[in-house]
């Protein structure tokens, strides 16, 4: 897509700022990674709740440093940056991932739709484990004042090839092909931010049984990056992974360790 993307940021603003007060809205046609220019203009002082939406990134970034890229229109981009003192951190991502899934798919969708699910820690996935969408949230403290958290978004609303990529794409268009960038920004971004003042003050226990009914990894065989294998159990009160190995119970805390589902092993043959 070629001509300029109408965003209507206006329209979003005033259904925002009124919750979020000092809320600004920027549209940059091109910049490295959302994430990384919201942490720049936070070590300088500029901490005001901001989202930065990215036509294009050249250096876009997801979860361990893996890269994400996407032809203009064809993903929708932005992170939100803003002040936030929760008692207590864990199972943010969790609840930022229940709460896209329910704004983009409410109630999981009609008879017949692949279903929007969360495959823990941050990527929402469609039924058939292809990738919809990922979350990279960052945090920091700058000098005096509250830590600031950034949460960034991918979202796929067109399709991509698979060409290396380590899981097959899914996008927007394969549940309605009225999917546009602007649409999804503006039917996402209200329900963040409700997430996040929710989340601040009352953490991760309110999204806990929202985010069962769409947990992916739940009741399947799993294999973690240490080449242990499992079965997940579904996640605890405070949204660590819970997988049954060999070893017994493992709650799964580290954003850096990779959780997959585990191949299907082969049919016998026929006898």
């Amino acid at each position: 897509m070629t001509s300029p993307i109408h965003w209507n940021a206006e329209a979003l603003w005033e259904a925002v700022a009124p919750r979020l007060p000092g809320f600004t809205i920027d549209i940059l046609p091109s910049v490295d990674s959302s994430n990384t220019e919201l942490m720049r203009r936070a070590r300088t002082g500029d901490t005001a709740p901001t989202l930065l939406v990215a036509e294009q990134q050249t250096a876009g970034r997801g979860r361990m440093g893996k890269p994400w890229a996407s032809s203009l229109g064809d993903s929708l981009m932005f992170s939100l940056g803003l002040p936030l003192t929760p008692q207590d951190w864990s199972g943010l991502s969790l609840a930022v991932g229940q709460v896209l899934a329910e704004a983009l798919q409410p109630g999981g969708g009609t008879s017949g739709q692949p279903r929007i699910g969360i495959k823990w820690p941050n990527d929402l996935w469609l039924e058939g484990d292809r990738k919809l969408a990922g979350i990279l949230i960052e945090t920091a403290h700058f000098g005096p004042g509250p830590r600031q958290v950034i949460v960034g978004v991918g979202i796929n609303i067109r399709p991509r090839p698979e060409q290396n990529l380590s899981t097959p794409p899914a996008c927007l268009q394969d549940l309605d092909p009225r999917w546009e960038a602007p649409t999804a920004l503006a039917t996402v971004i209200p329900a963040l931010v409700d997430c996040l003042q929710r989340f601040e003050a009352e953490g991760f226990a309110p999204f806990r049984t929202a985010f069962a009914a769409r947990d992916l990894l739940r009741g399947r065989p799993v294999r973690l990056s240490d080449g242990t294998h499992g079965m997940a159990e579904g996640v605890g009160a405070e949204g660590a992974l819970l997988v049954r190995t060999a070893g017994g119970l493992q709650q799964i805390t580290s954003s850096e360790v990779s959780v997959r589902p585990a191949p299907a092993a082969p049919a016998a043959p026929a006898r």
